[in-house]
């Protein structure tokens, strides 16, 4: 069974704001995501967490 989350939750679960969060998915460049009732933004937590792993730099300097 998949572990879906709320975009609050997701946030917090990956250190964001809800704003961030949603503004990263507005843009094409955050996590995948589902819609469930064509309304209801949901966030697969094993998704949500490689999708953050895959974020990860190692200085300032590097493009995000």
């Amino acid at each position: 069974m998949q572990d879906f989350l709320t975009v609050k939750e997701a946030a917090a679960h990956v250190g964001l704001s809800v704003h961030t969060l949603n503004a990263y998915r507005i843009s094409g460049n955050g996590p995948p995501y589902f819609k469930l009732g064509g309304k209801h933004v949901r966030y697969d937590r094993a998704q949500l967490e490689a999708w953050a792993r895959s974020d990860q730099r190692q200085s300032t300097s590097e493009a995000a």
